[in-house]
């Protein structure tokens, strides 16, 4: 088997209809679908085939729907990667590949880290904007003259692309500064991955010193720092702090580049990852073969990838 990286997605990338083709077709993912529903104690599998949309892009609502569907996804493969990363909310899931969370305790996490996130900053206030075309030093150096609020990077997600959060005036003020080729306000809850997050991390922590953490049972590269955890300690860590910290997806994506991958695939919805990934791994001695796994039939594709078929 080729050194594989297997990627997971974040909230943005939940579509209604996801995993619908897998439940249809799959006793095993039935299976965890009858799950979810039982621990969160709604439909979450009605929500994710049915919607409504507006429900779906609830962040309580997402991150559960998120890593149900890539989970039994990875599940539905059947294979460990030489190396495994997840976007915000994706760590959970590389998390739960690895067997350093359990499916029911990451669900359970990331459906209070949804609710925690939501009510850290009142509705309105906070935002998120991508920025694309300027350099990750350009914009930390004129974040910090902006005047009218707190705002910081939230997402480096590659060399092109850096999304920036906080207060919404603050926000605005930096986009007039940086005068950017392109610069999009998000349609999100809240300015996630700020200090302005600090009350759903404080609560996240306590809900995390309540479980038992197990090493990753291959390695996992952490959001927070954008190296390698191969412990439980630094898991533990790296979901602490991530919340309140930028997601440093490009230097992650450049420290796999280090690790000889030859294939990576993406698990659920969307292809945002493996998007990124065909700009960044430019950089890397040799792109990968890129590959997403969102039904049957490219869980399929993979397979027959890997067996050279």
């Amino acid at each position: 088997m080729k050194t594989s990286l297997f990627l997971f997605p974040g909230q943005g990338s939940q579509t209604v209809g996801m995993g619908k083709d897998f439940y249809e077709k799959s006793e095993e993912a039935k299976e965890i679908f009858r799950q979810a529903d039982d621990l969160l104690g709604f439909s979450l599998s009605k929500l994710c085939f049915d919607g409504p949309e507006e429900e779906l892009k609830l962040t309580s609502n997402t991150q559960p729907a998120l890593l149900t569907v890539s989970y039994l996804a990875y599940r539905l493969l059947g294979r460990q990667p030489a190396l495994a990363a997840g976007h915000s909310l994706g760590e959970y899931s590389a998390l739960v590949a690895a067997g350093s969370l359990s499916f029911e305790q990451a669900l359970k996490l990331v459906a209070n880290r949804g609710k925690y996130m939501m009510e850290a900053v009142p509705p309105g206030l906070g935002t998120m904007a991508a920025i694309m075309g300027l350099d990750y030093g350009k914009i930390e150096e004129v974040l910090k003259e902006v005047s009218s609020g707190l705002v910081q990077v939230a997402n480096w997600n590659s060399d092109e692309q850096i999304v920036i959060a906080g207060e919404k005036r603050a926000v605005e003020e930096a986009m007039e500064k940086l005068r950017a080729p392109r610069a999009v306000l998000l349609q999100v809850s809240g300015p996630f991955h700020t200090k302005l997050m600090s009350p759903a991390a404080e609560k996240l922590k306590a809900d995390l010193d309540l479980i038992t953490i197990k090493d990753p049972a291959f390695p996992v590269i952490s959001n927070y720092t954008g190296k390698i955890m191969t412990t439980a300690a630094e898991v533990k860590e790296s979901l602490t702090k991530q919340i309140v910290n930028p997601v440093l997806w490009y230097p992650s994506m450049m420290t796999a580049g280090q690790q000889g991958i030859e294939v990576a695939v993406e698990f659920g919805p969307g292809r945002v990852l493996t998007g990124l990934l065909k700009r960044i791994s430019r950089r890397w001695p040799k792109p990968p073969a890129l590959y997403n796994i969102d039904d049957l039939a490219s869980l399929e594709k993979v397979r027959q990838a890997e067996s050279g078929g």
